[in-house]
Parts: structure tokens; C-alpha cells; sequence
């Protein structure tokens, strides 16, 4: 900390930006092209009072700076940046409100929300062209001094090949808060999901990533706070550096390290769901918190025509500039502190259509891929987009670069209409469970540059899709408006919970036949956080500001369903013990050299195999899928062959029962059915069908069988034979 006297001021140096502690003060930068004067302010032990100013003067390169020799870790501090308050020219320096250094390592405190954090006088005539004195500084959250020491140990990111990943996408908070098993003081923090009870959870049921919903710090809109709410979600950023205080049990930046270590420890990744697009600040009638009152018209992109308002390719008032070279400093800054320092593993990209927007297009080429395509660190971690944003032109699925991952709405799409029961699907769901070749193999890329999902944070849950037709957002107070309408939902006969057992047995059904859908596609599957046991919204798809019980997972014993799990352990060991469903390349629809099969057969309940004129048929609801063991055409890490057996994939999304014939491929062999989403529990059926004979393809189901010698189906299977 520091002694009440005036400190001691050095001239610092311009970089690293941020505060760094070197072991014996720290140093201050922060970076304004069109700031007149910088003043560093520094706070007592608890944040409240303000006990130093420090007038910075030193200035490199933009960059204000000194050095504090007396300075030590804990230190609260924030700035006032002095400057021209010009809105109708991007300007809106105000130095009586205090800002959060954009380099923080550490926020402490809440925002606590009142008229002063607006730079302008709220009710005035043009009000966000006039200025207001207020001091906002009591309200604000401050910056913190951190020491970046911590003992990783022998921690070595498990390095999962993107093959080989199943990724699980966790709301921190959420997911712990209600589990009986962990420590009540630990629920819901970074320290909770580093417990045993949540790693040996994530260990059994087979994942091996997890995807945590936005961990930068963020704050609450006044609007929801007003109402009750909380931006659960996290998606309004306000530091790229700090992790949000209120996941933290012990306050200590240790704490998130401690958990990725953790993590890794049981062989698990840790990937964050980043928002590089825009931050809290909002429109111009939003607050004046950190970058608006550093350099506007720097760190955003005002209207080239009239820069009092905001370019928003997001849809949240404000997007990041990525034209400027010190923007594109500042995120590439904040992602290689998060891989070198806090040991994550990757990333997934918040609307990073926009991130890629040089002037008004979306630019395949822009600097930022470009950047992180060349840098050592970056481009050797996982990298997924969410390949849109709300701009003109803003829809991107399968056009981002050699190297990223994308998220495949249109699989997600077309998985949940097949299965609803809509025609004319087929074509599109081929394309879609072999890894979505039509998106990816022009440009160079694998099966694994999709991830595919049928759920995510944004939508039902797996549980509401079965059991909605309509959306239910009421809670949300904004009139049941909000959330989208496209659910391609079906609620099985009856709008939310029902006592009738023939309806649940049917949503039961199909929640396995979307998950056995999902990973048994190609491609990276992605599952959401308690769709294996259950979890409901109560129909409400949109549920970003609902911190409680509507989005808070219930673990009680009442509420999981346990034969689901059963069944989402079963198909994801099944997809992780056979290559088959995991491959490296594109299926190409040709023979085997040796094998005497295509690698790929799409197959007719009469087992004859499609022809192309039958894939756009609008009555078709049923497909066969071989899958050619023998037709990897892959090699392991010490270049050995990878083969696997034979299988079949049997879909059938019609209301009627499907007789199939199963295909004879080689003399000798039998088929065995390991999985059908028709049985009530999740146990494997092993029943054996000759080659040739008639599969009964059950009412709305999914069947997977694979091939083996007869000599040497087990015993207990040949019981079972017909």
C-alpha cells in the first residue's frame, strides 16, 4: 500500500500498460492519443477514500506513465483523464469520473449505480451533449495492484487433440450454487468448481473441456438492477484482464489459477467465452466507466457521419475499434495474459464477426485473424467463433480461417427439426452429422472446425425443448418480447410440465435422440451444462438476467434425472472408444483400397443405398448410415494405422415405426445393436441381428449397431440372436 504522505513519484516507463508490481514498487501506464492530462488516483485499503491524486508526467508514445517506489500489492487505484468534452466530435473526456485502468488484473467492489457515472446531466435537454461535475467515484469499483506470483507447480495444459474434445459449457456460478456436495462457502466460485464432487462429475461423465460462460469482469445494467435483476450471463464486459469478483470465494486472483490447475490436474481444459466486441459502456447515453473516458473515439467506433453516436454491429450501443492498433494491442494483450498467465487452454469468441470487421464488411482477412493466426502463443490454443454478429453481413458460419473452430447453428438447426418431425430434412442432416464437409473442406479445413450443438446458454434448455412450444420469458419483465421465437421446439403434446407418463416417456425419448445425435456426429460436440441430468428453465429461453432458481442447476435427487446421465456416459464412451465417430477427415464417399466398401453408405429402410434424387424427398424421415471402420485412412501420433469396426447409424424421425433391413457387408458377420433410444433405460441392448434381416426401426429413434464376426459375439449376446 502506501503511507498517507504524498508518495514518492518516479518516471516510470510506458510499457508493460497496466500496474506492475516488480518486487519492489509498481508502475502505472495507460494509454490516451487525445488525453491533455492524466491523473492516477489512488484509493485507502477498503476502496471508499480517495488519498492520493498523481498527476502523471511523463508521456511516451500516447502513453501516460510513472513509478511508485513505495507502492505495493493491494493497492486500490483508478484514473481521471482529463480532455476535451466534445460529443458531437467523439470526445467525452469528463475527469470527475473515475476509470477503471483497461490493463486491471484485479476489480474489487460493486458498482453501485446512480446519475453520477453518466458523463452528461441525465433528464437535460440533448442530455448526453451536456456535462455533469458529479463525482462518481463512490460508486465505482477500483482497480487493484495484484501480484502475479503463484506456484503452478508442474501444471502442463493437457493439449487435447481437437478430435479427441468434448467440450461442456459451464456458467461458473450457476452450476455449483445449489450442489449439495460442495462446501457451502465455496458454491458458486471459481474455488467450487475445483472441488472433487464437480471434477470427479466432469471426469464421469467423459468431457474434457469446459467452456466457462464470460469470467471477465462485468457489471449489471442499471435497467436490470432496477428491476430486481442481475446480467447473469456476463456478457457486458468491463475489464479484459480481471476475472469478475463476484465468482470469487477468497478474493484472491490465486483462486482462478488454483482452479484451472485443478482442472488440468484431472486432464481437463479450461476454454472462456471472451467479449471482445463491445463493452458495458453502451450507447452514448451510457456511463462513463473506463474507455469512454480514456479516448471515445479510440477505443470505439463512432458514425464516420456523425460521431456523437455509436457504429453497434452488436446490438449493445457500442463496438470496440478494431481498426486502432492499440485496440488490437489491448485484446491480443489480455488473450496471451490469460494463456501465460492464468493457463487457459482457449477461447471462444462472443459475435466474432464483428472482430474481423476493418471498415464496414467483414473482413476474412482482417487484421485481427491475421494477428492471431501469426502469433506463437495464440494460434496453438483452441480458438472457436461464434461466427456472427448483427451487422449487415454479419452471418459467417464456415467462412473463418484455417485454424478456428466455428459453432454450427445450422447444425443445431437442422438437428432440432429432423427430430421435431419436419420433412424435408435429410439432405441438410447428412451434411450436418458427417461434419459439415459443404462448410469447412474448401477452405482447408477438418470436421473438427465445427462445433456442433443442440443446446447452448442462449435457448432452451435440452429438457425445455422437448417440453415447449412457445417461449416463456415472462420473468424477464420485458413482456415475454425478448428471446427468439425460432426455438424449433416441440413440446410432445402438452405446454410445460405434465403428469402424463405417455408424454414423458416420448420427451425422454427424444432427449436421447438428440444427445445420441450429437455425439454421434462428426465434428466437436458440444454439451450444455445439465442437460445430462434434466435441467429446466421452466420454458424460459432467454434467461440472462435470471441469477436463481431458473437457471441455477437443481442437483437435488428429486430433480436429476439419473437414467439420462446413464445413457449420456454410455454414448459419450462409446464415442470416445471408437475413431469411427471422431475423424480427422472428411468422409470422401469412395472405396477402401483392401476393403471392398465406400468409407461412407447412405442406406434405405429397404438397405439399398440413396439415390440423389431421393435426398430432397419431402415425405423422407428415415436414413441408414455405414460407417466404414476399415475407411479412416488415419494414423495415430506414432504413425500407426487407425482402424475401428464397422457401424451403423439407424434414424428414424417418423411417427410410425420403420422396418430396416440391415446391409451384408462381409460373410460372417452380424450386427449388434449397442444403443436404441427406444429403450426406457440406459442400458445396452446386445442383441444380435443376422445380415440381411429386418431391424424394427421404432417410432422416433436412433439406433447404433456394429459389426462382428459371429465366432466372436459373447455369449450372453448369442442368447439374444434372431
Amino acid at each position: 500500500m502506501l503511507s498517507q504522505t504524498a508518495p514518492i513519484t518516479w518516471p516510470g516507463k510506458p510499457y508493460p500498460l497496466g500496474a506492475t508490481w516488480d518486487g519492489e514498487g509498481v508502475n502505472f501506464a495507460i494509454f490516451s492519443e487525445h488525453a491533455e492530462s492524466v491523473e492516477l488516483c489512488l484509493f485507502d485499503t477498503h476502496s471508499r477514500r480517495e488519498v492520493h491524486r498523481v498527476l502523471l508526467r511523463e508521456q511516451t508514445d500516447q502513453v501516460w506513465h510513472c513509478y511508485l517506489p513505495e507502492a505495493r500489492p493491494g493497492l486500490p487505484y483508478g484514473y481521471r483523464v482529463n480532455g476535451p468534452y466534445k460529443p458531437t466530435e467523439g470526445l467525452r473526456f469528463n475527469a470527475h469520473k473515475l476509470l477503471l485502468d483497461p490493463y486491471a488484473k484485479q476489480i474489487q467492489g460493486d458498482l453501485k449505480w446512480s446519475d453520477a457515472h453518466f458523463g452528461y446531466k441525465i433528464g437535460n435537454r440533448n442530455e448526453d451533449l451536456s456535462f455533469d461535475r458529479r463525482d462518481s467515484a463512490a460508486g465505482m469499483p477500483k482497480s487493484v495492484v495484484v501480484d502475479p506470483a503463484f506456484t503452478w507447480g508442474a501444471d502442463r495444459p493437457p493439449r487435447i487433440p481437437w478430435h479427441e474434445s468434448i467440450i461442456y459449457e459451464v456458467h461458473t456460478k450457476g452450476f455449483t450454487f445449489q450442489h449439495p456436495d460442495v462446501p457451502p462457502a465455496l458454491r458458486g466460485t471459481y474455488a467450487g468448481l475445483a472441488t472433487a464432487p464437480i471434477i470427479d462429475y466432469f471426469k464421469n461423465l467423459g468431457i474434457t473441456a469446459v467452456e466457462l460462460m464470460p469470467v471477465h469482469c462485468f457489471i449489471d445494467d442499471r435497467s436490470l438492477v432496477e428491476r430486481g435483476l442481475r446480467n447473469y450471463w456476463g456478457y457486458n464486459t468491463i475489464g479484459f484482464f480481471a476475472p469478475e469478483p463476484r465468482y470469487s470465494a477468497t478474493g484472491s486472483l490465486n483462486e482462478f489459477k488454483t482452479m484451472v490447475k485443478s482442472l488440468h490436474s484431472a486432464g481437463i481444459e479450461v476454454i472462456l467465452d471472451v467479449v471482445y466486441n463491445h463493452t458495458a459502456e453502451g450507447n452514448q447515453m451510457g456511463p462513463t466507466l473506463s474507455f469512454r473516458g480514456i479516448d471515445n473515439p479510440v477505443y470505439y467506433r463512432p458514425s464516420p457521419e456523425t460521431p456523437r453516436y455509436y457504429m453497434d454491429y452488436t446490438g449493445t450501443g457500442n463496438t470496440l475499434n478494431m481498426r486502432h492498433p492499440r485496440v488490437l494491442q489491448l485484446i491480443m494483450d489480455s488473450l496471451r495474459y490469460w494463456v501465460l498467465e492464468m493457463h487457459v487452454d482457449g477461447f471462444r469468441f462472443d459475435l466474432a464477426a464483428t472482430l474481423a470487421r476493418e471498415l464496414h464488411e467483414v473482413d476474412r482477412l482482417g487484421a485481427f485473424l491475421d494477428i492471431i493466426h501469426q502469433d506463437p502463443i495464440l494460434s496453438q490454443v483452441k480458438l472457436i467463433a461464434e461466427p456472427w454478429d448483427l451487422g449487415e453481413g454479419g452471418y459467417q458460419v464456415g467462412k473463418f480461417p484455417v485454424g478456428w473452430a466455428e459453432w454450427n447453428d445450422r447444425y443445431r438447426d437442422v438437428i432440432r427439426s429432423y427430430w421435431k418431425g419436419d420433412g424435408g430434412q435429410i439432405g441438410e442432416l447428412a451434411y450436418r452429422i458427417t461434419g459439415s464437409s459443404d462448410l469447412y473442406a474448401r477452405s482447408g479445413r477438418r470436421p473438427y472446425a465445427s462445433i456442433n450443438f443442440v443446446t447452448a446458454h442462449d435457448g432452451f434448455t435440452l429438457q425445455d425443448l422437448v417440453s415447449y412450444n412457445e417461449k416463456h420469458n415472462e420473468a424477464n419483465g420485458e413482456g415475454n418480447r425478448d428471446g427468439t421465437d425460432n426455438n424449433r421446439s416441440w413440446n410432445c403434446g402438452a405446454e410445460g410440465i405434465t403428469q402424463d407418463a405417455s408424454v414423458n416417456a416420448l420427451r425422454a425419448q427424444q432427449k436421447r435422440n438428440f444427445l445420441a445425435t450429437l455425439f454421434f456426429s462428426q465434428g466437436v460436440p458440444m454439451l450444455l451444462a445439465g442437460d445430462a441430468i434434466g435441467h429446466t428453465q421452466q420454458g424460459n429461453n432467454n434467461g440472462y438476467c435470471q441469477d436463481n432458481d431458473i437457471s441455477w442447476i437443481d442437483w437435488s435427487e428429486g430433480s436429476k434425472d439419473t437414467e439420462l446421465l446413464k445413457f449420456v456416459r454410455q454414448v459419450i464412451t462409446l464415442r470416445k472408444n471408437h475413431p469411427v465417430f471422431r475423424r480427422r477427415n472428411f468422409f470422401q464417399g469412395r472405396g477402401i483400397k483392401g476393403a471392398g466398401v465406400k468409407d461412407i453408405l447412405w442406406l434405405k429402410p429397404d438397405g439399398s443405398e440413396m439415390t440423389d434424387e431421393e435426398w430432397g424427398q419431402e415425405s423422407a424421415r428415415s436414413l441408414g448410415v455405414f460407417l466404414a471402420g476399415e475407411g479412416l485412412e488415419e494414423q495415430d501420433e506414432r504413425g500407426r494405422p487407425v482402424t475401428d469396426q464397422n457401424f451403423l447409424l439407424l434414424m428414424n424421425a417418423h411417427h410410425e415405426p420403420v422396418p430396416f433391413q440391415l446391409p451384408t457387408v462381409a460373410s460372417g458377420m452380424v450386427w449388434v445393436a449397442l444403443v436404441d433410444t427406444s429403450c426406457q433405460t440406459a442400458r445396452i441392448p446386445g442383441l444380435l441381428y443376422d445380415a440381411g434381416r429386418i431391424y424394427d426401426l421404432q417410432t422416433r429413434s436412433l439406433t447404433v449397431l456394429v459389426e462382428r464376426q459371429r465366432d466372436q459375439v459373447r455369449e450372453k449376446d448369442r442368447r439374444h440372436e434372431t
